[in-house]
């Protein structure tokens, strides 16, 4: 039986006890509820201000990027599962070539959250198209998480949101609630912590759902078009296992390359992964001093590419109630460090001091004959106030870097908005001629994509969503090993916020305007996302 198209959308409404102790935020409504009747004006205005301190210190209201009642609102409200339903080709038509399956990742809380939830943080809903002979299948179902599968039992939140924060005593005492069931065996953490949400990637022939706080679930698409999870990858038993929700496969020696962060020292581990899935020996890195955020990486040829940035975790910010751990150091220097591929230490690893470049995702990195190494990387010209605004102030930029002599040169290739970008994939860790970014209207909500010629930085294609339209990340899938670098597709879920529908479009890399191959109207609305892939 295929489930309505029509799906309830959660109510995020405030717990009566929540309601109640912020109301005394408002003099009137903790006039009326409790009956108070002060004759002197200045002991009324005394008591509500003694009152006023101490409800912001348990409960204190929440900013707008961690309130769920703003977050997960419009085309971000949460959506049930759907069974395989078939969809309609509305324009043009799908090759017959393009057998496989699209499927992207994202945050969609399946219950109502207590507390802080940001964007990062809501359980991992995978949307897929499945494409055969020319016709399309729709289907959506959440990664059946550890957390997901406990929190789903027992019918609310358990597991704290870490990167959300804590907020006063209230976030406080859930936490130790929280404790108290690890404590008495009701919880095992070593089953996992995360959600599954940032991005779907291929890995020793293992399709993998993934986030950096967690290892990666294994999930299959079958041949109906259905989302199977079968369980986390225990590629790593140790307590604290985490792995890059953006590894890096090799398309010619099939190795994939990733790493783990903590907050204990090393902050970063680097590893990787050989072609029949076993992890090879880790390389912790003691010269990152600080627990900084690294959501991506890169690779080339011989070295593998990290970047410190000027965003930090701060746990003692959490267990005290003082909000995200995430904080800004504006008198940090970032740097990039390259280290050798297969180094057995980090005694190897050359650091690089690049002021202010704070990648939010690295497109690419080559190498330009022996001592040079070039990093493309949409970066964060500010993260004061990251989390306060999705609306982010990014550039694109070619950073050259001489290994021996130290000399850093950088090339602003686009002053638009631009992230989420994709390459053909076969030019991983390979001198690339073209970039596919979306341009960003407030993450991960793209207003159109361009095409960028990374030799010239001209932008050689553009296309711009009709109002009241915004897409994902644009997705280029390569048609034949061995085309041209931009001989392919390109293909995003749209939503149109007026209408309240979504589509799949397919579109033409080669052409200027990215002219539709073809387009499917999806059988419910999708809300925006992260990161996708297409597989054959």
């Amino acid at each position: 039986m295929i489930s309505s198209t029509c799906s309830p959308i959660l109510s995020f409404t405030q717990p009566k006890a929540v309601m109640m102790i912020r109301a005394v935020r408002n003099p009137k409504a903790l006039e009326k509820t409790t009956s108070l009747k002060m004759n002197s004006s200045p002991l009324k205005s005394m008591k509500t201000s003694i009152l006023h301190f101490f409800s912001n210190f348990i409960d204190p209201p929440l900013n707008p990027s961690v309130d769920p009642t703003h977050v997960f609102d419009g085309n971000l409200a949460p959506v049930d599962e759907m069974e395989p339903t078939d969809c309609e080709v509305i324009e043009g038509e799908l090759p017959l070539c393009l057998n496989g399956v699209y499927i992207r990742n994202g945050p969609n809380p399946q219950l109502q959250p207590r507390r802080a939830l940001n964007l990062f943080e809501g359980d991992g809903m995978l949307h897929s198209l499945r494409l055969s002979n020319g016709k399309a299948t729709y289907c959506n179902r959440y990664v059946k998480t550890y957390k997901y599968l406990v929190e789903k039992e027992v019918g609310f939140p358990i597991f704290p949101n870490m990167l959300s924060g804590l907020y006063g005593l209230l976030d406080v005492a859930r936490l130790s609630i929280f404790i108290k069931r690890l404590v008495t065996g009701n919880l095992d953490i070593l089953k996992g912590i995360g959600v599954a949400n940032t991005s779907v990637a291929v890995v020793s022939g293992k399709l993998l759902a993934l986030c950096e706080s967690d290892l990666p679930y294994i999930v299959n698409v079958t041949q109906n078009g259905d989302i199977e999870t079968l369980g986390r990858w225990e590629i790593d038993k140790n307590l604290h296992s985490n792995m890059t929700a953006h590894p890096k496969v090799d398309s010619e020696t099939k190795e994939t390359f990733a790493y783990s962060w903590s907050f204990k020292t090393p902050h970063l581990i680097f590893f990787r992964i050989d072609e029949k899935g076993v992890k090879q020996k880790e390389v912790p890195i003691f010269s990152v001093h600080r627990p900084s955020i690294i959501h991506d990486f890169a690779i080339t040829k011989r070295f593998a590419i990290f970047h410190e940035t000027q965003l930090s975790f701060s746990l003692s910010k959490v267990l005290t109630g003082r909000g995200s751990p995430l904080v800004y150091e504006p008198d940090k220097t970032t740097r990039i460090g390259i280290i050798p591929r297969y180094a057995n230490s980090d005694s190897k690893m050359k650091w690089f001091e690049i002021p202010r470049f704070n990648a939010s995702h690295i497109v690419n990195a080559w190498e330009n004959g022996e001592d040079e190494i070039i990093v493309v990387a949409s970066n964060i010209l500010s993260l004061e106030n990251f989390l306060d605004s999705m609306k982010l102030d990014v550039v694109l930029e070619k950073v050259k870097i001489n290994t021996q002599t130290g000399n850093v040169c950088r090339n602003l290739l686009s002053t638009r908005k631009l992230d989420l970008g994709s390459i053909n994939t076969s030019y991983m860790g390979k001198k690339t001629r073209y970039a596919y970014l979306g341009v960003i209207e407030e993450v991960p909500k793209m207003s159109g994509l361009v095409k960028i010629d990374l030799e010239t930085g001209d932008e050689v294609g553009r296309r711009f969503y009709r109002d009241d339209c915004f897409g994902g990340e644009p997705l280029f899938v390569r048609r034949n090993v061995g085309d041209d670098e931009d001989d392919g597709f390109v293909m995003t879920f749209v939503h149109n916020e007026r209408t309240d529908e979504s589509m799949f479009p397919l579109m033409d890399p080669k052409s200027p305007d990215f002219a539709t191959i073809a387009a499917v109207k999806l059988p419910r609305r999708v809300p925006y996302g992260f990161h996708s892939l297409f597989f054959y």
